[in-house]
């Protein structure tokens, strides 16, 4: 049963839209917020360098390192033994077969040797090691 008012139109047919507009707005400014905190992907600790950065534009092939010696391509944990197989389905035609590698600092360095011989093995051309810059 809808009311009408004195111009002949239905009081209770107007849906009022203010309070879905601002749950909207609260919600695309937590995303917001919290997508570029999701990015961050695994916590390691990179030893610090002088060097120069490489350009964020260009889309990166990373293999993550963590101080407790597990391996990851992207978000993926990959074993040992299966990264090659892995490291070649990902590039697949790339023609630029490069690959950086994001190693803890805790991480003995035979064990990153190891899989950057592991990486050598799967046929890519270029390694290379990711730093952070040094504090001053």
């Amino acid at each position: 049963m809808a009311f009408q008012n004195g111009n002949n139109r239905s009081v209770m047919g107007d849906i009022n839209v203010t309070p879905l507009v601002d749950v909207m707005l609260v919600l695309l400014i937590i995303f917001m917020i919290t997508t570029p905190l999701m990015e961050q992907g695994i916590p390691i600790d990179l030893p610090q360098t002088k060097t120069t950065s490489i350009d964020p534009s260009e889309k990166q092939m990373v293999l993550v390192i963590t101080k407790n010696k597990d391996v990851f391509l992207g978000k993926e944990k990959l074993q040992s033994k299966d990264l090659e197989k892995k490291l070649v389905e990902a590039l697949g035609n790339i023609k630029r077969r490069e690959v950086f590698i994001r190693a803890d600092r805790s991480v003995e360095y035979g064990f990153v040797a190891e899989i950057m011989a592991r990486v050598k093995s799967a046929g890519i051309t270029r390694i290379g090691l990711v730093t952070e810059p040094l504090q001053r």
